[in-house]
């Protein structure tokens, strides 16, 4: 065991659940031999416990660093501001700054408010939007966190989220009462969202714009449409999607415009800050609900946020992971193709994920990450990518990558037990309590 391993160990018997994420769990890598731990990181190299690099190929921070780990310009002023002080009585300016910035890029809108996590920018939204509609009941569509709001889908019928990026998410904790206030609808299926806002008094609906696949049949422009005859705030949940293919939301690339949209991950270049725009007629709502914490005062945040905006506008950040993101796309598709293999690709180019058609799909998975790990790449079936990767990662990555193909080409063939090539437990898929 390394370092990482040993501590990750210890963690499990400190800390509910390993992580404050499920998706950095080390389980849903490599259950045993992931490094779990980093010392340091810088564009798209992390170093582990034991001073070991890897090129990160894989999830990039969660997808949080689209301009890559510690990158100068944006480091450069939280260093400024954590000289001058992060935190005091009075507020910080860049809020407002960073304000104007965000209704500049969203010429629909007229205010903001800010917090630091996706799930909390998912519940002001939610609580803002039923303040102005009036109305409790929500259709939604997509992943929008973690609190009792979202969650409490899974009391309706059961595992309703399941289709909605994470399977067996466990309401247990969330008040039952809340049981028939969220409802899920299926992406590009209109005909599901027109039942359920037929039926119930639904006073929200709440999507995400574009996550596995795009749109079908002008599905977003019959959401608007539906939601405005209907009377019904309308939210495009952007923290995953913004910044990666337009300067600003995806719903930019389908010119359909929402009445609230939230913003994060990608704004702050792995700092802590998510933003709520929306419409002022919907937006005055916030001034009739408690909305309110101490740390979304802070100063890092809108710092961080004001120079990695700029730092991408300079770039075009977007356009450089886009294309990216399509390198690795058709080499992976290259590299089934070669070997024999199938695979699903799915996800914006810039989020790209594929999977293995086949009933050892996880195994090879596992095996794919255990093999990559010695050769210096984290790396898994998906990548999330950023201005650091250049071609001589992509390159080196493939090289590695062909040789595992090829294994698991001969484990499809039956010449090889996958079985026996494993060297710990198989990697998780879901939310799956640890012993």
């Amino acid at each position: 065991m390394g370092k990482g391993q040993q501590l990750y160990k210890k963690a499990k018997t400190l800390i509910p659940g390993g992580t404050m994420l499920l998706s950095k769990r080390p389980e849903m890598f490599l259950p045993e031999n992931w490094p779990s731990y980093y010392s340091k990181a810088k564009g798209c190299e992390v170093w582990d416990l034991d001073g070991k690099k890897y090129i990160d190929m894989t999830i990039m921070g969660i997808g949080t660093n689209t301009l890559g780990y510690g990158n100068d310009e944006v480091d450069a002023a939280v260093m400024n501001v954590v000289k001058a002080g992060n935190m005091s009585t009075l507020n910080c300016p860049e809020e407002v700054m960073l304000a104007e910035r965000l209704m500049e890029i969203n010429p629909w809108a007229d205010m903001v408010r800010f917090s630091r996590s996706g799930g909390e920018a998912n519940s002001i939204a939610i609580r803002i939007a039923r303040a102005a509609s009036g109305k409790d009941k929500v259709a939604i569509c997509g992943y929008h966190g973690w609190h009792d709001w979202y969650l409490s889908a899974n009391h309706n019928e059961g595992d309703e989220l399941s289709n909605h990026l994470l399977p067996g998410l466990s309401p247990n904790g969330v008040p039952k009462d809340l049981k028939n206030t969220v409802y899920p609808f299926n992406y590009n299926d209109f005909e599901e969202l027109l039942d359920i806002v037929s039926n119930n008094d639904i006073g929200v609906i709440k999507m995400e714009v574009e996550r596995n696949f795009g749109p079908e049949d002008n599905f977003l422009q019959k959401v608007r449409d539906l939601a405005t005859k209907k009377n019904i705030v309308l939210i495009f949940d952007e923290c995953t999607s913004a910044f990666r293919e337009t300067f600003g939301g995806i719903h930019k690339k389908y010119n359909v415009e929402p009445d609230l949209a939230m913003y994060g991950k990608t704004i702050g270049n792995g700092y802590a800050l998510t933003a709520v725009v929306g419409r002022k007629e919907v937006m005055e709502a916030a001034q009739n609900s408690f909305i309110s914490s101490t740390f979304w005062t802070e100063r890092i945040g809108p710092t961080a946020a004001l120079k990695t905006l700029e730092v991408m506008e300079k770039v075009k950040s977007w356009d450089v992971i886009t294309s990216t993101g399509k390198k690795i796309q058709k080499g992976w598709k290259d590299l089934a193709d070669r070997n024999n293999l199938q695979i699903t690709l799915s996800g914006i180019p810039a989020l790209s994920t594929y999977a293995f058609k086949s009933d050892n799909a996880l195994k090879y998975k596992t095996l794919l990450t255990q093999e990559m790990l010695k050769k210096g790449f984290l790396a898994s079936t998906n990548f999330y990518a950023c201005t650091a990767h250049k071609n001589e990662h992509i390159d080196a990555y493939f090289n590695e990558l062909d040789k595992v193909y090829k294994t698991i080409s001969e484990c499809e063939n039956e010449k090889i037990n996958i079985d026996d090539l494993l060297e710990g437990p198989v990697s998780h898929s879901g939310f799956k309590r640890l012993n």
